[in-house]
């Protein structure tokens, strides 16, 4: 069966490299944006530095005397941006090792990056730290059929890993709008959820081992590949979401589900938040277990999609829409499920209009408009993108909360999507340019509202620079701490992915 699912980011990044060059002057310098931000008390690069990187991988190493270095120190949302002067691009978790070892020893900060897709500012550097990127590191070492696990290098693009294992009627867990430029390593390292995480769950349910690199230079091999091992401590868990502040990723093992015969698609409009929930709860009792994904966008998001992108929608405008998939073994079974679900909730008047969809490129299209959305959202301007777990009651409860207030203060857009399947809300303001005014409405109440009501700050996208100082509204203080007694034994020289995270003391 063929790939069915629509990826975005590639036209995205296309976008975006040529934005970085006629736009990059108004993306303010991270250390400027925040100015409370202090360099640590780290070495600057020299010549020498410079000279041993060059030993360790010629060619490989680029700077900013000869290269152009933008789209490196710049985040994918151009909301970041460091200084950084050298970009180094291993081939190997050797080289990545002698690396880490030397700046370990000269006190030279590092930021590991993959496809810096991310959105917290969590891949680009914040000063002028060594920018590792792993990009070159895409190797697929092996996949075993039998027991449905790839193991491969930290470079691998998630899309061309998902491709190569549909070749063996394999698939991977994970499914992203991003899924052409993120890079495998980077998914891990963020504990990345994505679309399927109703079905197949996230990436620490999945990665069953890894390679990582300390910052001393210290090669980790935690790569099992069983299912079950249930002996000590399971290491390769410390790596998965660590953002790369307690070490490199270089190799992976991961679980991979058998491609699902059947794939077929509802999308329903809907009138009332209160229809959404209860058409949720329907659908995970009716469609049981080959439920894949449960999607949300409101008619904010959906407008945006067609203005922004010239897209057109398959029903008329209407407040909240919900996509519904389905992965069987049996297509007329589940297509029938789905046209009696679909009959059953119009019956009982929670969608005022739906459709099934089965056939491939409908399908794709259908999902483009979801993938699109941060695309669309971006060319408004600016994105304040917020990534929250919520109690199922609560998941849209944001927008009305900031809707009026914000629209005061000149944000185009208030708008939500996301996965109702996991409590995950995209929450995203959008204005021309950025605004200082408008930050400031927003944070950090967001975060105060998502803890009052037993939220995560950030449920897959991870923490990064720019959530760092609100971790206490997820995190105890004891927790918290915990974290950089694990830091300090990790990295006592505090090398890795400085300033993201953990929380300025």
């Amino acid at each position: 069966m063929q790939r069915i699912y629509s990826s975005s980011l590639q036209k995205i990044n296309q976008i975006s490299q040529k934005c970085w060059k006629s736009t990059s002057t108004r993306v303010e310098l991270t250390q400027v944006r925040y100015p409370k931000l202090k360099r640590g008390n780290y070495s600057v690069i020299s010549d020498k530095h410079i000279s041993t990187f060059e030993k360790i991988i010629p060619g490989r190493v680029l700077t900013s005397a000869t290269d152009d270095l933008e789209s490196f120190n710049t985040d994918w949302l151009r909301t970041a941006r460091g200084n950084s002067s050298v970009v180094l691009k291993p081939k190997s978790t050797e080289e990545v090792s002698e690396i880490l070892k030397f700046c370990n020893q000269e006190r030279l900060a590092v930021c590991p990056q993959g496809g810096n897709t991310g959105l917290v500012a969590g891949s680009v550097p914040v000063f002028d730290e060594v920018i590792l990127n792993l990009s070159l590191m895409r190797k697929i070492e092996s996949i075993d059929t039998a027991s449905g696990v790839i193991v491969c290098e930290a470079g691998c693009i998630l899309e061309e890993l998902d491709n190569v294992l549909r070749e063996k009627d394999l698939m991977m867990p994970l499914d992203l709008g991003a899924k052409g430029s993120c890079q495998i390593g980077g998914n891990v390292s963020t504990n990345a959820g994505g679309l399927r995480l109703l079905r197949y769950g996230s990436m620490h349910a999945n990665t069953l081992g890894l390679i990582a690199v300390k910052a001393d230079g210290t090669v980790v091999d935690a790569l099992n590949c069983l299912k079950k091992d249930n002996t000590g401590y399971a290491l390769h868990h410390l790596f998965v979401g660590s953002e790369g502040t307690l070490g490199v990723v270089t190799k992976v093992a991961i679980q991979c589900p058998r491609v699902p015969q059947a794939v077929s698609l509802m999308f329903l409009g809907l009138s009332d938040f209160a229809s959404v929930m209860e058409t949720t709860q329907r659908a995970k009792g009716f469609l049981g277990e080959i439920l894949s994904s449960c999607e949300l966008m409101d008619l904010e998001c959906a407008d945006a999609v067609v203005q922004n992108m010239k897209l057109k929608l398959p029903l008329e405008r209407m407040p909240f829409y919900m996509l519904l998939e389905t992965s069987g073994s049996n297509a007329a079974h589940d297509e029938e499920k789905l046209n009696a679900f679909l009959e059953a909730v119009m019956n009982q008047g929670l969608v005022m209009d739906g459709t099934v969809i089965t056939e491939p490129s409908r399908l794709k299209a259908v999902w483009h408009l979801r993938e699109c959305i941060a695309e669309a959202l971006l060319r408004d301007g600016y994105v304040y993108k917020y990534d929250v777990t919520l109690p199922a009651q609560k998941f849209y409860d944001l927008v009305p909360f900031f809707n009026d207030k914000l629209k005061e203060a000149g944000a185009l857009r208030c708008c939500a999507f996301g996965h109702l399947g996991d409590g995950n809300v995209h929450f995203n303001v959008t204005s021309t340019e950025f605004s200082y005014k408008l930050l400031g409405l927003i944070e950090p109440s967001i975060y105060e509202w998502t803890s009052k009501h037993r939220g995560s700050i950030s449920a897959e996208h991870g923490i990064g620079l720019k959530k760092r100082d609100f971790l206490k509204f997820s995190k105890t203080a004891e927790a918290i701490e915990m974290m950089r007694d694990i830091k300090q034994v990790m990295d006592p020289n505090g090398i890795l992915n400085p300033y993201k995270v953990l929380p300025a003391i």
